[in-house]
């Protein structure tokens, strides 16, 4: 059996704005009707392999249990990076949390923000690499290249190991243009999709050898992690401590026992919006249309609404992006649009809320989304899941009002527990202890109207919370 290592971290920038820190690109609906992650963790699911680790952050955790859920895949495991500390540690610490239950087991380590227009067909190369896997080889993938592309690092094959895996002969940084044209003239040359097949002991092994340092450092920081919930939380003083690097400078490049599978399907990392406009529907003109999205004379230019209040016309452009959101929208020629990360640094140097928040702020209970701020009130719109509670809490400068648009919502206010219907209302005086919870099977939506001197996340005392967060955490 296989276990299946998401790696589930980001910082959202690249495909700005429907990507943000609080909320990147995996869990959204990039192309297809799944999240990038959903489709990642099907991917690997059935005959030869087993339940996913799921590498992540603090503030994704629920949103990995929730899709997770959704598709109706169990993981194995959650760990919990206290900070992204790139590629190489995450890896060393699900080789290790796999290790503990079975030391010979094969992991494959995926990111799970990549598109793959057929699974099977991959699954049928890593199939292939299991022998070698099996031999204590690190089998890596590579993608027959389709154009000479200078935002993928590239793979050198060698000779033929096994049936369909190669020696790899070396890894190559991400080429210029002229350069590009070189490797990808010679059909010996491979995009690198960062996808490796290895048993956790060869992996360990690698680190120990390759990277001692990283090693010592992910092992005292899981052996001091705790269980929280269904999590595995990696301890943060001693994962601070951990060196960054990636997994291809870090294990990769060093390593003489690494292989390569040449994948001959479609493969994309979605690591920008030009790529996006590849991967999408296009019309005659080479125009890809959201459903609010309306193209006059247009050609090769993607036009994407996310929201259904916002209708997006473009008139005359050509090789063009532009995405609209409620609170944000981007244009840029397709050709720049690998410098948006650049536009999100400096809206992030400005302040701007929008560099790395999400409209819509996901909690472990649903999600919420703020319609209005001004002047001592606020109103939002609360989405509360079948099941769900919020803690019970108080808050020290602020009231509120809560009118129920859907669904049914059962709230405590001090001693008084009591069922709200649709255009039923309640109000929730300053300091009162209270708590609001979804008895139905059907989702419950609320309008919250605060008003008060201080109208922040963290106004909150927490009594008790079924999520186990701490005083002061959001929501």
């Amino acid at each position: 059996m296989i276990t299946p290592i998401l790696l589930c971290g980001g910082s959202g920038t690249r495909l700005w704005p429907l990507s943000r820190k609080s909320y990147p690109k995996q869990f959204t609906d990039v192309v297809g009707d799944l999240s990038l992650f959903q489709a990642s963790a099907r991917r690997f699911t059935g005959e030869g392999f087993g339940d996913p680790v799921v590498v992540t952050g603090n503030d994704f955790r629920f949103i990995v249990t929730e899709q997770l859920d959704e598709v109706g895949v169990t993981p194995s495991g959650i760990m919990i990076e206290p900070e992204g500390r790139n590629t190489a540690p995450a890896a060393i610490a699900a080789a290790l949390f796999a290790a503990k239950a079975n030391p010979d087991t094969l992991i494959l380590l995926v990111p799970s923000d990549h598109a793959v227009a057929d699974p099977q067909a991959f699954c049928d190369a890593v199939a292939k690499g299991k022998v070698a896997a099996d031999e204590g080889r690190i089998v890596t993938f590579g993608i027959a290249a389709t154009r000479p592309e200078t935002g993928y690092g590239w793979l050198e094959a060698g000779a033929e190991t096994h049936p369909a895996v190669h020696a790899l002969t070396r890894f190559i940084e991400k080429p210029d243009a002229a350069r590009a044209e070189e490797l990808f003239a010679d059909k010996k040359h491979l995009w690198n999709a960062g996808v490796f097949l290895a048993s956790a002991q060869t992996l360990i092994a690698a680190f120990k050898t390759h990277a001692p340092e990283i090693y010592a450092a992910v092992e005292a920081a899981l052996e001091a992690g705790a269980e929280d919930l269904s999590f595995t939380r990696l301890d943060p003083d001693l994962w601070a401590q951990v060196p960054e690097d990636s997994i291809d400078y870090a294990i990769m490049e060093k390593a003489e026992n690494v292989s390569v599978v040449r994948f001959e399907g479609h493969w994309s990392d979605l690591g920008g919006w030009e790529s996006v406009w590849q991967e999408s529907e296009q019309d005659e003109n080479g125009n890809a249309l959201s459903a609010h999205a309306t193209a006059f004379d247009c050609e090769n230019t993607l036009l994407r609404s996310e929201s259904d209040e916002i209708e997006l016309v473009g008139i005359g452009l050509k090789n063009t992006v532009a995405v609209a959101m409620r609170d944000a929208v981007m244009v840029a020629d397709i050709s720049e649009s690998q410098n948006v990360k650049k536009a999100v640094s400096v809206l992030k140097a400005r302040g701007a809320k929008q560099a790395q928040h999400f409209p819509v702020d996901h909690r472990p209970w649903g999600w919420y989304e703020t319609l209005i701020l001004a002047d001592r009130f606020q109103v939002k719109r609360i989405h509360v899941n079948p099941g769900a509670s919020l803690s019970l809490q108080s808050h020290v400068h602020r009231s509120e009002h809560w009118i129920v648009v859907a669904g049914t919502a059962k709230v405590t206010v001090g001693d008084e527990v009591k069922l709200l219907a649709e255009n039923q209302s309640v109000y929730i005086p300053l300091g009162a202890v209270h708590r609001m919870e979804n008895p139905g099977k059907v989702p419950m939506v609320l309008i919250e109207v605060q008003t008060g001197s201080y109208l922040g996340e963290d106004d909150i005392i927490r009594y008790e919370d079924k999520y186990a967060r701490g005083q002061g955490a959001k929501g």
